[in-house]
């Protein structure tokens, strides 16, 4: 399964041409990290480091501090945890061209402990929802990820802000 991550991701790039990171799975930790992506649209990558990649949705409003104000995010391809420290420019007809700069980054932690973690973000992604609290520069607050419940839009989720259950 570790080589099926980064599949699709590697299959898009021509890294003779974009200097974007080839990278491999690595250990396993809880980071986070937002880019900011001017490619044919403007947009913000949100990334999760789950099981040695950075799982990843193109959020086009970029993730709102209101509570429960919710946006769009499209589930991406996986990238390697390199890439959550890439910025430059992606060469013009490669895929995804355009400009990427670290917009924030640190670590987020489940809110459900029920289960150990990484058995919890596998589980959760799975079953279309999960709930985390970042610990960024800009971005600090708990958050929910929740899957359409759409047959053709299996892609497409809601990032919202929530509240903290006590």
């Amino acid at each position: 399964m570790a080589q099926k991550a980064l599949k699709t991701y590697h299959a898009k790039r021509d890294f003779k041409i974009t200097p974007e990171p080839k990278g491999k799975i690595k250990s396993v930790g809880s980071s986070f990290v937002i880019q900011k992506h001017n490619a044919s649209h403007l947009h913000y990558d949100f990334r999760l480091e789950v099981n040695g990649v950075l799982r990843s949705w193109a959020v086009p409003k970029g993730l709102s501090k209101v509570f429960n104000e919710k946006r769009l995010a499209v589930e991406t391809e996986d990238h390697p945890l390199e890439y959550g420290q890439f910025e430059g420019v992606i060469p013009a007809g490669q895929y995804g061209a355009g400009t990427v700069k670290i917009w924030d980054f640190g670590e987020y932690e489940l809110l459900d402990k029920e289960y150990k973690p990484r058995q919890t973000v596998n589980s959760a992604l799975k079953n279309g929802s999960i709930k985390f609290q970042l610990h960024g520069k800009k971005y600090t607050g708990c958050y929910s990820l929740v899957r359409f419940k759409t047959e053709n839009n299996k892609n497409q989720w809601l990032i919202f802000r929530v509240k903290k259950e006590k």
